[in-house]
């Protein structure tokens, strides 16, 4: 019953708004069903709506996507009907990474009637340099409470925001999304603690919101509800998108487990053909019951599996035009799920019109695939995913081996490839387990090289290898003069051999490395930003003060190494001599020249960040020498002219050189003169 003392509470998780944003036909789904969930909110006079994580799609929205959520959020979360709970807790703990610490309702400057609660999943992480996501832009505009962040990589301590309405008391505990192999040894190193309030705690529900891999894709790549504690009452779990949303008793643990699934289809996998639900939760006292709600909106998914090798009646792999017949059944298939997806839309106006289908063909058994563009085209206008209806696989056929070769301790089940998931980071493990020695680490741990990488790929953290590599060498610097070893490179080799295993060990050392690396890397690219914008307006400066003369000075000098002849007149004072404005020709002209008369320059910007790079392998490099003896059509370019501009006339400097040089031929004086070249070397 709905009374004064039961709580109301709308439950959905992974709504993933902006996916697929920009295509034609499936581009407003998930605006489309957040509306509907949030429609559902208002008819029903929830207290509140909880969300699992995942709320956005990807870590950076676009603006369309943060203008479609606000508006959504404000046209259904705001009004004059009064909030029926309150909260016990201290909010500041609660809310304590936002700059508004209290929940968006007691804002005395905000008209909530629907608060919304939050944690943050694996696609909206907080992440930069002040470790922000999507979430608390949100937060910030006072349309969500975003709950649930840990900031701290050693122990993770969850404390509950606390809420009463009449008689029942609600603990509500959030663990937004963490990396699950961390979690994992978190958890069993007893690093979690779930914090429980100190009077009457058996008087409380406890509901806990956690969004990790629920199913085992890895030895530690999932959470196992074992690792839970007993005494919460229902756990909502996000992240995992086939609905489940039906609680299921852990009998070991004695809790239910909910698993609302995503509200659109982000993967044509098994799982996500699973009708969409969210949840209406009723809590009264320490009971509980969750209503399913069917989403109306959501685009119909049908799926189907083919195996060729099941027909052999109707596929014969020797016959010529087996292929044209596999493409006919295949049509059949499809134009049966059409006229499913059809009949069930009839009932539901609100359904779009074209459905998602998949037929995943198994054609294992000598058979050949048929053209799926071309397939696909006669379903353009039918079908929302027309480039993928028809996937093709087929199984490894594995030799034969006699029973008494077979090690059953290896065998290992693996799931369709169609389910199964690659991380940055497992590849660039595999990678390094398998390459040959002569390319294997032998500072740099390959789980922090695989970190860093998927910083790079999945967070657009540019100079995250880079700086996960200065800082394992500053550190591996730092061991060696602490130990005092001796300059010999065997010696050097293998204290560096076993510092490298001693940090492998030591899991939580290296987390700490790699986050200490991430923040000077997003330190690193607040800088740049400064630095990029300052240089840009001091080349707008230069640019108006240069003027439109002959000299080239303010083009930039390529890298090139050139030689032969060149022919054509020289453009600017570059390869000739400025006091004689006559062009060259014949072989003896220089690759400047060359270059000057065959391409247009046009001014580019030089990143502040490279200019630290090349001045601190300047020193290495080999400076040309003045006495070495030169053909005249071979030309000497300076590596640093990318930086610095070769000089249009000689200078005062230039004369005094190149009056020491006696010994040179006549013919090689007058080239070095005529180029301008201003050699910093002392000899």
């Amino acid at each position: 019953r709905d009374d004064e003392d039961t709580f109301k509470i709308l439950i959905a998780t992974d709504i993933h708004l902006g996916y697929l944003e920009k295509d034609p036909v499936r581009g407003n789904d998930t605006f489309v069903t957040f509306n509907e969930i949030l429609d559902h909110a208002q008819k029903n006079e929830v207290d509140f709506v909880l969300l699992g994580g995942d709320l956005f799609h990807e870590n950076k929205p676009s603006r369309k996507t943060v203008h479609s959520c606000l508006e959504s959020l404000r046209k259904h979360c705001m009004g004059d009907r009064p909030v029926q709970f309150e909260i016990l807790s201290d909010q500041a703990v609660n809310f304590n990474y936002s700059k508004f610490p209290w929940v968006n309702y007691q804002d005395e400057n905000l008209n909530i009637s629907i608060p919304v609660f939050s944690i943050h999943g694996n696609h909206d992480d907080p992440t930069g340099a002040d470790a922000l996501c999507a979430l608390d832009i949100l937060s910030c505009a006072g349309l969500l409470n975003h709950f649930g962040r840990s900031a701290s990589v050693e122990k993770i301590d969850i404390s509950p925001i606390l809420l009463r309405k009449g008689r029942t008391k609600i603990a509500l505990y959030g663990l937004g999304a963490i990396p699950d192999e961390r979690l994992y040894r978190m958890f069993v190193n007893k690093q979690v603690t779930m914090l429980r309030p100190k009077e009457d705690e058996d008087s409380w529900f406890n509901l806990f919101v956690i969004h990790q891999n629920r199913s085992k894709h890895g030895a530690t790549n999932y959470i196992p509800e074992q690792f839970l504690d007993d005494f919460i009452n229902l756990v909502v779990w996000g992240h995992e998108h086939e609905c489940k949303i039906a609680p299921s008793q852990n009998e070991q643990q004695c809790f239910y487990v909910s698993q609302p699934g995503s509200s659109v289809v982000t993967s044509l996998s098994p799982g996500e053909a699973v009708k969409k639900h969210i949840g209406l939760l009723h809590v009264k006292g320490k009971k509980m019951k969750m209503q399913k709600i069917a989403l109306e909106t959501v685009r119909t998914f049908y799926m189907e599996d083919l195996v060729l090798a099941d027909h052999p009646d109707l596929f014969n792999p020797d016959n010529p035009k087996v292929t044209q017949a596999i493409q006919a059944f295949c049509m059949e298939k499809v134009e049966l799920m059409l006229d499913n997806a059809e009949r069930e839309r009839l009932g539901n106006p609100r359904q779009p019109g074209k459905p998602l289908i998949r037929l995943r063909v198994d054609y294992t058994g000598g058979f050949e695939p048929f053209s799926v563009h071309r397939f696909s085209q006669k379903y353009m206008d039918r079908v929302a995913n027309p480039k993928d209806i028809i996937h093709f696989f087929r199984h490894r056929e594995q030799k034969e081996k006699n029973d008494s070769d077979l090690n059953f301790g290896k065998l290992v089940s693996r799931p369709a490839s169609e389910g199964m998931t690659l991380r940055v980071e497992d590849l660039v493990k595999q990678y390094f387990q398998t390459a040959e020695k002569k390319v294997q680490l032998s500072l740099l741990t390959e789980r922090g090289m695989g970190e860093a990488v998927q910083e790079f790929v999945d967070k657009e953290e540019k100079d995250a290898i880079e700086e996960l590599v200065k800082f394992q060498l500053e550190k591996t610097q730092r061991f060696l003069k602490e130990r005092r070893t001796d300059a010999e490179e065997e010696k050097i080799d293998e204290e560096v051999r076993k510092f490298r295993e001693s940090r492998k060990k030591n899991a939580e050392e290296e987390d700490e490395e790699v986050r200490e690396a991430m923040t000077r890397a997003r330190a690193h690219r607040s800088e740049d930003t400064v630095l990029v914008a300052a240089s840009s307006d001091e080349e707008v400066m230069d640019t108006g003060m240069k003027g439109t003369g002959d000299s080239d000075d303010g083009l930039p000098v390529t890298l090139s190494r050139g030689r032969g002849r060149a022919r054509g007149r020289a453009r600017g004072a570059r390869g000739q001599n400025s006091t004689t404005g006559s062009s060259r020709r014949g072989r003896g002209s220089t690759s400047q020249e060359s270059a000057a008369s065959s391409r247009t320059y046009k001014p580019v910007s030089v990143p502040a960040k490279n200019m630290s790079i090349v001045d601190a392998f300047r020193s290495l490099k080999p400076q040309p020498s003045l006495n070495s003896s030169k053909s005249y059509s071979e030309d000497i370019i300076d590596d640093d002219s990318d930086l610095e501009d070769i000089s249009i006339a000689p200078s005062s400097k230039v004369k005094q050189r190149l009056s020491t040089t006696s010994s040179l031929s006549k013919r090689g004086s007058q080239s070095q003169a005529s180029r301008g070249v201003d050699f910093e070397s002392d000899e």
